[in-house]
């Protein structure tokens, strides 16, 4: 009886694992990382505003692009409705 309560003790003791730190634990000055939650260190702060900024400059230009495009596709509009008109305007009838 003795015997068996003595190895029944020792094998959780065996089995079981060491202390060990994670890598959030051992990253000391670096903070919480922003994916769980933490706002970070300056440095993480400073690299999220400059790809903030930097997507921010490339949907500006993405927009700037567009609109130019749209003005084009509507001054082409506009010179095909005067072609339109001009070419109706010589056909006479009751609706001009």
């Amino acid at each position: 009886m003795m015997r068996t309560s003595i190895a029944k003790l020792a094998r959780p003791a065996m089995l079981s694992r060491t202390f060990a730190t994670t890598a959030r634990a051992c990253a000391g000055e670096t903070g919480a990382p922003p994916k769980t939650g933490g706002l970070g260190d300056a440095f993480q702060k400073r690299e999220r505003a400059n790809e903030e900024y930097a997507i921010r400059q490339r949907e500006k230009e993405k927009l700037r692009e567009l609109k130019k495009k749209l003005a084009e596709q509507q001054a082409h509009l506009q010179k095909l409705s005067d072609h339109i008109d001009e070419i109706t305007k010589d056909q006479g009838g009751e609706q001009n």
